[in-house]
């Protein structure tokens, strides 16, 4: 593989992660906003605009490539069909955990929250796989989690930091790890664009299902025009088209890495945008979950 066709992939997945970096913020703003009604957006009203209106766009991308690719497209199968929507409920119970989560806390400890996908992996693998975990894993795994206690402020904020954030993060880290798991194992054959959409579909049932047994107010349309169509291409078109695109450029060390970058660019849009405090200490928490993730992924080749 050629320094060009890297550097494509690290572009490429460096964008997914920017992307998905930026979605926390959106949401916290849609959040602070109001439609027509005069009442704040509601949990409900954003995930659901995001997942209708993201379900759109990758229909369109998925017509697109059958009209121009004809019969090169592989079809998905039913069985790769129930597959991929029974894997896509992990995603949307990601975004409902993880958008609760940021109700209740600050989107720069949320994001760290969801970064605890690195030890979270470690041990689905361990206890799926039985794969022992090498000394160089247990040590990143330690890293991690002396960088989230620094990352969150957890030593100086146990007073302010409202528990029912800190149980929904985790709770989205541990479903966002499931995805993970299953997404880079199911129906790899048919094209990115069909994998994303089904598994969206998946994710629809648990989202309107969420909307359904949450929603005590009218539903408030507004959000589909305010913040609809930028959650959906921040949140569930550019990041797995540019990264699925990627990957197999970079391969996974590599590309891990890159996609890490989610987590600065998390927590400095919401230093700049929603002007939360980040202090010293919480960088270098920062600094040292990328330290660790750097460490998992980099391959140590003999001279």
């Amino acid at each position: 593989m050629t320094n060009n066709s890297v550097f494509k992939g690290v572009l490429l997945v460096g964008l997914g992660a920017t992307s998905y970096g930026m979605l926390a913020t959106f949401v916290k703003l849609a959040y602070a906003d109001k439609g027509v009604t005069g009442l704040p957006f509601t949990p409900a009203e954003v995930i659901s605009a995001q997942f209708i209106l993201g379900i759109l766009m990758v229909l369109l991308i998925n017509a697109f490539q059958k009209a121009k690719k004809g019969q090169e497209v592989v079809k998905a199968s039913k069985k790769n069909i129930t597959q991929l929507m029974i894997a896509g409920t992990s995603t949307g119970l990601t975004s409902i955990f993880y958008y609760l989560a940021v109700r209740y806390i600050p989107v720069s400890i949320g994001i760290v929250l969801l970064m605890q996908t690195v030890w979270m992996g470690v041990l689905l693998e361990f206890l799926l796989e039985k794969k022992k975990p090498s000394a160089i894993k247990v040590a990143a795994v330690g890293i991690v989690l002396a960088g989230t206690v620094l990352a969150t402020n957890l030593l100086h904020n146990q007073a302010t930091l409202d528990w029912r954030g800190i149980v929904l993060g985790l709770l989205a880290a541990a479903s966002f790890t499931t995805t993970m798991f299953t997404a880079n194992s199911i129906a790899v054959s048919v094209s990115s664009a069909q994998r994303s959409l089904y598994m969206l579909l998946g994710g629809a049932v648990i989202v309107f299902i969420f909307a359904v047994c949450t929603q005590v107010t009218p539903f408030n349309y507004d959000i589909f025009f305010k913040w609809g169509i930028l959650l959906a291409l921040f949140g569930t078109v550019i990041p797995p088209i540019l990264m699925n695109a990627g990957f197999p450029f970079t391969g996974i060390g590599l590309g891990s890495i890159v996609a890490s970058l989610e987590l600065p660019v998390s927590v400095t849009m919401a230093f700049f945008i929603l002007k939360e405090e980040v202090v010293f200490s919480q960088w270098l928490g920062i600094v040292l979950i990328l330290l660790a993730i750097a460490i998992m992924n980099i391959q140590f080749q003999k001279k």
